[in-house]
């Protein structure tokens, strides 16, 4: 797999940007770049896709330190892909199944839950931005990412991802109610998907099925289990994602340009 760091990048077009999850790294890379956005600073690893030119953009890094899910700079890392003039962004995320899925398999959200509480979902203190959430996630970017899977012949799935607070697991009442509208539960999706909405960004999230949620099996959910499968599926996972970045078509025809339209804003 032909992944190499480009060095300096100033001035450089970026095609996409990867938002990585817990322990994922693309490509092993020495330096990155600083991006600074009015929520903070962000570092942004580039990388050659096989001649497209993308980034990977740590989510839980902070220096040496490992953020979890509610102190993660969210709006940082989503302005950061906007001020490096990339306008498609793919996320990484880690998930419990709450239907049965094979664990290390990969699941493509259609459609979302948020029950987190805490985070600041909006980019506009001043003003009220109501966005579009008919559809959550870019369909061009979506069927990019299925094109590689059905390529290298790897299971997947549609599903409803359910966004908790975290960063404890969830008890087995909670799942069990989850369960009723949601096939998969995770701590980092959202507020992503709004943000990037609020930007006009295209964004989608291919997950990886990393542990059965609480209740759903006889076992103990732990965090060294999801970090098991992670690792357990890092190349394959990284083998998809060049091969999507490579299928997503060069002009936008998705409505996420949209998502914003004026009447959506007072």
């Amino acid at each position: 797999m032909p992944i190499r760091n480009l060095g300096d990048s100033e001035g450089q077009v970026f095609d996409v940007a990867v938002i990585g999850g817990v322990n994922f790294s693309i490509a092993e890379v020495a330096e990155g770049i600083t991006v600074e956005t009015p929520f903070g600073v962000v570092r942004a690893y580039p990388f050659n896709a096989r001649g497209k030119n993308a980034v990977l953009i740590p989510r839980h890094a902070d220096g040496q330190k490992h953020l979890p899910p509610h102190m993660i700079n969210y709006r940082a890392i989503v302005r950061a892909v906007k001020e490096l003039g990339i306008e498609r962004a793919i996320s990484v995320n880690s998930v419990g199944t709450m239907h049965g899925h094979p664990i290390g398999s990969f699941v493509l959200p259609d459609d979302l839950v948020d029950l987190t509480r805490s985070r600041i979902s909006t980019f506009h203190d001043e003003r009220t931005v109501h966005v579009d959430m008919t559809e959550p996630y870019c369909q061009q970017i979506r069927q990019s990412l299925k094109k590689a899977l059905i390529k290298g012949n790897i299971g997947f799935a549609d599903g409803v991802y359910v966004c908790t607070e975290g960063p404890r697991f969830e008890t087995r009442a909670e799942i069990r109610m989850m369960s009723r509208f949601g096939d998969i539960v995770g701590m980092t999706g959202m507020p992503e998907v709004a943000l990037a909405k609020e930007l006009n960004l295209c964004y989608a999230s291919i997950c990886t099925v990393t542990n059965n949620a609480c209740g759903m099996s006889t076992e103990k959910v732990t965090a060294s289990e999801v970090v098991r499968t992670l690792r357990e599926r890092q190349e394959i996972l990284s083998e998809i994602l060049i091969s999507a970045i490579n299928n997503i078509p060069a002009q936008r025809s998705c409505n996420c340009m949209h998502a914003t339209d004026t009447d959506a804003c007072l």
